[in-house]
């Protein structure tokens, strides 16, 4: 009897297999996911300046959009589009800290990643690639004394790390995190004072993706 009972078993399980291969459909060459979801964007800040202090830019929150294309099941190619504002000041000054108003970032990063579990429900992945950050719309209210600050474009290093989970064959739950080595440097007064800022900023988020 016990026999016949893991016969059965074994037979259903067997049987079984197909289907519960088809509950994840895991990640194919050819695979475009487009993300939307939230990330907060954290600089790590500090750096140095012609008079003394550190550079500081405050964090923030903003919506992000990506694109994601799988050349193979584990390896694929993100872009990232998101712009924050920041606000930006020189701290640790013997008079005090100097506000320098606010400045926009836009920060393009590519990065290529290897996902080790393209078919499991839990995909983690690993990447690295590059950023190029533009800054612009310089403003807001600043400390006497300061009539423009102009915060240069800059190149950086992206790493980042993450995880997938399907919650259906076309729908994915993200969790993200990046490091971006991010040193911009900046000139207030046109020129009179200049620093480079070492902002390289933290970015952790989260979003909801649709696989074409």
């Amino acid at each position: 009897m016990n026999r016949k009972i893991c016969a059965a078993a074994l037979a259903g399980v067997v049987a079984a297999m197909p289907a519960m291969a088809q509950d994840v459909r895991g990640k194919l060459a050819g695979d475009i996911v487009l993300g939307v979801g939230l990330i907060g964007v954290l600089p790590s800040n500090g750096g140095n300046t012609t008079i003394g202090g550190e550079p500081h830019a405050s964090a923030t929150a903003t919506p992000q959009l990506d694109l994601t294309y799988f050349m193979t099941p584990n390896f694929a190619v993100n872009v990232i589009a998101a712009t924050s504002r920041h606000d930006v000041s020189v701290r640790g000054l013997a008079g005090g800290n100097i506000d320098l108003g606010r400045v926009w970032a836009l920060p393009p990063t590519v990065t290529l990643q290897y996902h080790p579990l393209p078919a499991s429900h839990f995909s983690p992945y690993l990447g690295v690639g590059l950023n190029y950050t533009v800054f612009y719309g310089e403003g807001g209210g600043r400390s006497a004394g300061i009539t423009s600050v102009d915060v240069e474009n800059a190149w950086g290093v992206a790493v980042n790390a993450g995880v997938d989970y399907e919650l259906s064959p076309n729908l994915l739950a993200n969790f993200d995190v990046k490091r971006l080595w991010l040193r911009p440097d900046v000139s207030v007064n046109q020129g009179a004072v200049r620093a480079e800022a070492n902002l390289d900023p933290w970015i952790i988020g989260t979003s909801i993706r649709y696989r074409f």
